[in-house]
């Protein structure tokens, strides 16, 4: 295998121009060509980075000169060109969420598990050592028995922001609103650190926009196997939009997240490292488009190809492997349905 993984993009909204940027920056990592369902836009993005354009998928799929795709569709249409790219051999790393649904993400394990070829899930804000730092206090028992673990994510979006696309506000193609598009980096963050919930009792509605068939404001309460019980606010409702928010309280000791700042750092037992990560040391500075979905760093996503470039040349598990990339959504998918049905419901596991 070259020292050069090479990749190549499947779809050209506004996400995949930070996947060609992260790719460029990545080390190892080179990408090799485009293609989208509009021959136009794949022409006029390809110009623009320096790489070739492709009229299909099964031409794209053919190149023998990509190794990874990025799937960088419509969020309800990830399932339909992952799975090609896995049976053609090539190793996929998609955006957030893998799918809609848990059996479209089913589909595209089993695609993934047939064809030996890796499957990675993006959310990048599981690489930042400020949320890491939390974790790790977590998973030391310096909270002592977690009470509460709780998420807020009240941002927002012009009309224009769902005006402009095709998708977005759909249950189609965008499979829900703030909490299935914007909300589910949060939503995977508070799992990866306190752990899943296992039951959700919740409501939404849509306050803020127009013509949309989803929510734009979500309010959930939850309950953890480990007994700790939480809230999940998300919204694209809440002007101008404020930086998401995690926060983890125990009988010992809590700790609020801002973006990746830690705002709040207490513990009934201190210990030396305390003041630094109170000073912001553990800060990695990765940041949330609160009111402007470009306003965001590409550094998460760079540090995403270079780990399914050290993924593919040593057959490692990527960062975010399918299964975990799973829970978020089967979080979601439990608000939408309790929400729906007026009582509270299990979350799948």
């Amino acid at each position: 295998m070259s020292d050069t993984i090479g990749f190549g993009i499947i779809g050209t909204g506004s996400i995949a121009d930070f996947h060609a940027s992260a790719i460029a920056k990545a080390r190892g990592a080179e990408l090799r060509a485009v293609t989208s369902r509009t021959w136009e836009r794949a022409r006029a993005f390809a110009k623009k980075n320096g790489v070739e354009a492709e009229r299909d998928l099964a031409t794209f799929l053919a190149r023998s000169d990509i190794d990874v795709v990025m799937v960088a569709t419509p969020s309800g249409a990830h399932q339909e060109v992952a799975v090609p790219a896995l049976q053609a051999g090539k190793h996929v790393l998609c955006e957030k969420p893998l799918e809609i649904t848990l059996d479209r993400i089913d589909r595209m394990v089993e695609a993934a598990r047939f064809s030996g070829r890796i499957l990675g899930g993006i959310f990048q804000s599981r690489f930042g050592t400020g949320a890491a730092a939390v974790k790790d206090a977590v998973l030391r028992g310096r909270f002592g028995n977690l009470a509460l673990c709780s998420a807020y994510v009240k941002w927002w979006r012009t009309q224009e922001y769902y005006d402009e696309s095709y998708w977005r506000g759909t249950w189609d193609l965008d499979g829900g609103g703030a909490l299935m598009n914007q909300g589910i980096h949060t939503v995977d963050l508070l799992q990866w650190i306190a752990g899943m919930p296992v039951e959700v009792s919740a409501y939404t509605a849509t306050h803020a926009h127009t013509g949309i068939e989803v929510e734009d404001t979500a309010s959930a309460s939850l309950r953890f196997e480990h007994g700790a019980l939480g809230v999940i606010e998300g919204a694209t409702s809440c002007y101008p939009g404020f930086a998401k928010r995690i926060a983890i309280s125990g009988g010992r000791g809590s700790a609020v997240l801002e973006d990746d700042d830690i705002v709040t750092w207490e513990f009934d037992q201190e210990l030396p490292e305390d003041q630094s990560i109170r000073d912001g040391k553990a800060s990695s500075g990765l940041k949330g488009g609160a009111s402007d979905p470009r306003a965001i760093s590409d550094e998460g996503h760079r540090l995403h190809v270079e780990d399914m470039v050290k993924a593919v040349k040593y057959g490692s598990e990527p960062h975010i492997p399918p299964e975990e990339g799973k829970k978020a959504v089967a979080i979601i998918k439990a608000i939408y349905e309790s929400a729906e049905l007026g009582r509270s419901v299990k979350i799948a596991t």
